[in-house]
């Protein structure tokens, strides 16, 4: 076998474990000092195998909650939250989960630090690092290998971190805010860099973040929440073509999106603010 055919092999073994995420009737309350809190009521979200869907909303409105939820570190109040038709029940390996916090072994090299899932299932150590180095030459970092941690830049910890998570074979990729910590410019290059990822794999995406344009250059469809009590209140396609290009961003059909999206979030989070704020502060 060829290395550019055990490269194909690899990257097809991960299109083939693509996940069907089904969240259905969904509602999560938590205990408050009063009265119980209702952070998601009646959410609805899917998303099909291979899609990249994001979830946007005003400050507060239960996106992260709601991601919790799928990667299994908060248990619903009702609902039902599925992948290909099985019952999400805890955290498990078929979701990979990446947070804005780059959460990376510091005492691990970057090879080590991507192969770990892979050593955690028994994988051998040749064939687990065949299949980091793969993920490390997609991702620009084959050179980076034998670094630590704080020898990297945010960015590639970033990426560091998106590959460790891709490397155990998910079958959906959950990102919280994955690039709330960068500068603009390393935040547009890394979306760059993830929307290439995800063509390359195949993965299914479920993204959460409070960057509209962020959210529309990235997705196929975004959810849209309302302020809390989270519920979804738009669903919005996004019918630019891929590869998508980064000056999109300035295209009309992009800038009508943007608009109609920034109107909701606006919006919603100044019924939050009315609703919540005392009323010297409404008279001011």
């Amino acid at each position: 076998m060829t290395c550019h055919d055990s490269i194909n092999e690899l990257e097809l073994s991960m299109s083939r474990n693509v996940g069907h995420l089904e969240v259905r009737e969904l509602h999560i309350e938590f205990p408050g000092k009063k009265d119980t809190v209702r952070a998601v009521d009646g959410v609805e979200i899917e998303v099909a195998s291979g899609e990249f869907i994001s979830v946007i909303g005003p400050s507060g409105c239960g996106k992260s909650t709601l991601l919790n939820a799928v990667a299994g570190f908060v248990q619903p109040t009702s609902g039902s939250v599925n992948i290909d038709g099985k019952p999400i029940t805890g955290p498990g390996a078929d979701r990979g989960v990446v947070f804005q916090q780059y959460s990376l072994f510091p005492w691990k090299s970057v090879l080590g630090n991507v192969e770990f899932g892979l050593k955690l299932q028994g994988v051998a150590r040749q064939v687990r690092q065949d299949k980091a180095r793969h993920l490390l030459k997609l991702a620009g970092l084959a050179a980076f290998e034998r670094h630590y941690p704080h020898q990297l830049s945010g960015g590639m910890k970033q990426r560091v971190g998106i590959i460790r998570a891709l490397a155990a074979n998910p079958r959906i990729l959950l990102m919280d805010e994955p690039f709330g910590a960068l500068d603009t410019q390393t935040r547009a290059i890394m979306q760059q860099i993830l929307t290439d990822l995800w063509q390359t794999l195949g993965i299914s995406v479920l993204f959460v973040t409070h960057d509209i344009d962020e959210a529309i250059f990235l997705s196929d469809r975004v959810y849209v929440m309302s302020a809390r009590p989270g519920k979804i209140m738009d669903v919005v396609t996004i019918p630019l073509p891929r590869p998508r290009h980064p000056d999109v961003v300035v295209s009309a059909e992009f800038l009508e999106i943007r608009a109609h999206l920034r109107a909701l979030i606006r919006q919603e989070s100044l019924r939050a603010f009315a609703s919540e704020a005392p009323p010297t502060a409404l008279a001011a």
